[in-house]
């Protein structure tokens, strides 16, 4: 039996369920998967009509997703993605964009809009989605859930369309930090390294591209977050500055975008919504000696990531400059949005880090969250990292 769906999270057409196939730490938990994981004997629509028209019914399902059917969560449904999953607001023209919950008037984020929509309207007990450019961290913050984008390479993809695969990776959306270890129990590779993390690196880039009234939201949870980590130290990040770091990263993303799904494009000439088309057709047209320079500047990107954090330090910023724009807003600002949004979102990807979205605190009533950010292979110490924080600011309240 299917569970009403007010938000509109879930897929039109026939519910794609599962029950368990095994007992463990998931146990009497359900979920629910963005339709580009693979469910055997389903169609995996990745938000487009001329997708799931030319594509088979899934053969068989996503490891990931027997893994946790495996640990005995029950699957409720497919949730709607943004088409091919190239996008941060979270709109869908084909089968309608998702309810925020938390701010009904604005929109969920993209591209895993479903799945946020889904565990912050309280449909599931956590939802898997992906993340290549914020599209876990942004509905997580939008929506006013935890979100976590693993280290690239932590979770396999395998059984799950791509975008970009040198940053994609598979996560999840969780109402309660216990939730998220759980799944993380399950899904995650055993740390790198011990010990628990600090100390917090304040990253005034991040806090300065963020609108005044975000950055103020913070204020609880950073205070939570000194109290169980210690004093945060200021620190400048990039000096070349985030919008240099963005303008890589979209380089490489919309190279790698095409190079995944060119070829279909070329062959089927898909129908897209607004915004969708564009940003495809200006990868296609991607200047390779922009994304040379951009995977140049990665490799010491990430080796000057590896220097700050390898130790257990742990960046601390907003997780989007500002809360979900609203419905009514047209291309123009969607674009900015998302211009400003990628700035901060580039650092993780960019370096393959884990990040955490933690909720924070509301804007004009509209949630806004914290991300805490560490180095590849402390997924698990920064799933626990965040428990205690949200369990300070629970104290606090």
């Amino acid at each position: 039996m299917t569970a009403p769906d007010p938000v509109h999270a879930f897929i039109p057409g026939e519910p794609a369920t599962a029950a368990p196939t095994g007992s463990g730490v998931l146990d009497g938990l359900s979920f629910a998967i963005k339709d580009l994981f693979d469910l055997k004997g389903h169609p995996t629509t990745y938000g487009n009509p001329d997708w799931a028209r030319t594509q088979p019914v899934a053969a068989a399902t996503a490891p990931v997703v027997l893994a946790l059917l495996e640990a005995g969560a029950a699957l409720l449904g497919k949730t709607k993605t943004v088409e091919l999953a190239y996008g941060l607001t979270g709109e869908n023209v084909w089968h309608g964009t998702p309810l925020n919950p938390n701010a009904p008037d604005r929109f969920p984020g993209g591209s895993s809009c479903g799945s946020a929509a889904a565990v912050a309207a309280g449909l599931v007990d956590f939802a898997l989605g992906t993340d290549t450019g914020g599209s876990v961290r942004i509905p997580a913050s939008y929506c006013g859930v935890f979100g976590l984008r693993p280290s690239w390479g932590a979770v396999a993809l395998t059984g799950a369309a791509g975008l970009g695969p040198s940053f994609d990776t598979c996560g999840w959306f969780a109402r309660d930090a216990a939730i998220m270890e759980k799944v993380g129990d399950v899904l995650l590779p055993a740390d790198s390294a011990g010990g628990a993390l600090g100390p917090v690196l304040k990253v005034e880039e991040a806090w300065i591209n963020a609108d005044p009234a975000t950055a103020a939201a913070m204020a609880p949870a950073m205070s939570a977050l000194e109290r169980v980590a210690g004093t945060a130290l200021n620190i400048r990040l990039a000096p070349e500055g985030l919008p240099v770091v963005a303008e890589h990263f979209r380089c490489m993303q919309a190279q790698e975008a095409w190079a995944t799904l060119g070829a279909w494009i070329a062959a089927n000439s898909p129908k897209f919504g607004p915004g969708v088309g564009e940003r495809f057709a200006a990868a296609r047209d991607m200047d390779p000696a922009k994304a040379a320079a951009a995977r140049a500047f990665r490799r010491g990107f990430k080796r000057r990531m590896g220097a700050l954090l390898g130790g257990g330090a742990v960046l601390a910023y907003p997780t989007s400059p500002l809360p979900a724009p609203k419905l009514t807003a047209g291309q123009p600002e969607q674009n900015m949005v998302r211009e400003i949004t990628m700035r901060v979102t580039a650092i993780a990807g960019l370096a393959s880090l884990c990040e955490v979205s933690l909720p924070a605190g509301q804007v004009e009533g509209a949630p806004v969250g914290l991300s805490l950010v560490a180095a590849p292979g402390r997924d698990r110490a920064l799933l626990a990292l965040a428990a205690r924080v949200s369990a300070m600011m629970g104290e606090a309240a």
